[in-house]
């Protein structure tokens, strides 16, 4: 792993007949050797098969904000605007879980990440990006209830683990603040400190986690992802011709490569804004957990 704070890399743009509005939600499958990831505005999932190549798409009637795999079951949780939902693709169907924010006509679900116990950390946000903290996070438990974690965000965004666990970050993309927390095994937040924050405009998005410890953050008008120590001292950057970088993952059998989403809402001009990327990480990840219910 090198601990240059600004490194140039090469990159791949992974061919397909479209961009995404406003890509996010990137999910390794190993049971498929594929990708997932969501297009939020468009709205719909995508899907690359990491063997041939090819990305396959499918509409959706709302926007979806992320998908998780199921453990035992086929299909996925999904997160859409109007809560949590069960979601197969082949064929398509989608069975509706339940609102967690009925009050809140304006806010949408948009990102999650599930935890080693099977449980899904999903947060909210005011699509409209009001200034009011109308955003919050919460936990989805196997047995399909949900309560809430935190609140007060703006964007909630990106959650990832460390390695053991027993750590969760999360982020208001819009205060430009990575939270970290202490995890119990009933899935309680404590101690709840800054761990990065960011200025001059940009944000931090999308994170994953990688099997050292190090936390990979996409940067919203940023044009990079960074890698920051458990700590949270930076010790690398990528960048990546887009401005707007929303979250990324590390995939393939052995979790060496590391795909980025992007959006190209706001920066049309941009000839690969919106572009799926690959990056070599120069470090293994993590596999994600699926949900346990």
């Amino acid at each position: 792993m090198t601990t240059a704070a600004q490194t140039r890399a090469d990159y791949a743009v992974i061919a397909r007949p479209d961009r995404d509005l406003l890509g996010e939600g990137p999910l390794w499958s190993a049971r498929e050797n594929a990708l997932y990831w969501v297009d939020i505005k468009a709205p719909r999932v995508n899907r690359l098969s990491l063997a041939s190549g090819a990305v396959q798409t499918w509409s959706m009637p709302e926007q979806i904000g992320w998908l998780i795999e199921r453990r035992e079951t086929p299909g996925f949780i999904a997160g859409f605007k109007s809560g949590f939902a069960q979601l197969t693709l082949e064929p398509l169907s989608i069975t509706p879980i339940g609102a967690p924010e009925p009050h809140l006509p304006d806010n949408r679900m948009n990102d999650a990440k599930a935890d080693r116990h099977g449980r899904i950390w999903a947060g909210t946000m005011d699509q409209r990006s009001g200034p009011q903290p109308q955003g919050s996070l919460y936990r989805l438990d196997t047995d399909l209830t949900w309560r809430t974690a935190d609140s007060g965000y703006r964007i909630a965004n990106g959650p990832t683990f460390s390695p053991d666990g027993q750590t969760l970050y999360h982020t208001d993309s819009a205060a430009g603040v990575v939270y970290r927390f202490d995890v119990t095994e009933e899935g309680t937040l404590q101690n709840r400190q800054t761990f990065v924050t960011l200025g001059d405009g940009e944000s931090p998005d999308g994170m994953t986690t990688d099997a050292e410890g190090g936390v990979w953050i996409a940067i919203w008008d940023g044009a990079r992802v960074s890698r920051y120590s458990p700590e949270g001292v930076l010790d690398r950057s990528i960048p990546l011709p887009a401005r707007q970088i929303t979250s990324c993952t590390f995939a393939g059998p052995d979790l060496d490569r590391m795909f980025v989403t992007s959006a190209a809402i706001g920066c049309e001009d941009e000839a690969l804004a919106g572009a799926l990327f690959e990056i070599d990480p120069g470090v293994r990840g993590l596999a994600p957990y699926a949900f346990g219910g």
